[in-house]
């Protein structure tokens, strides 16, 4: 069965061939997006992601806090697709 993320092409020549291409299982896989990432860099971006939010909040005032949380809030709902 298709995956339903894959996305097909809206022009009618590239759509042919996508459909040729499933039906044949001639689908070429889907580049992994980590693949060209070094792995120092990654690991040192995670460090720094992970202990970031517990020290930001731990600077910040309760005031403070607060307002970023209901800034975080409405631009979460605001943006909110039915």
């Amino acid at each position: 069965m298709q995956k339903r993320s894959r996305k097909l092409p809206r022009d009618t020549n590239q759509l042919g061939k996508a459909i040729v291409d499933i039906a044949t299982g001639n689908v070429t896989p889907e580049p992994d997006p980590g693949a060209g990432k070094d792995p120092a860099a990654v690991s040192l971006g995670r460090r720094g992601g992970l202990i970031g939010g517990k020290v930001r909040a731990a600077i910040m005032t309760k005031k403070q806090r607060s307002e970023s949380a209901k800034r975080a809030a409405m631009v979460r709902w605001s943006n909110r697709q039915v």
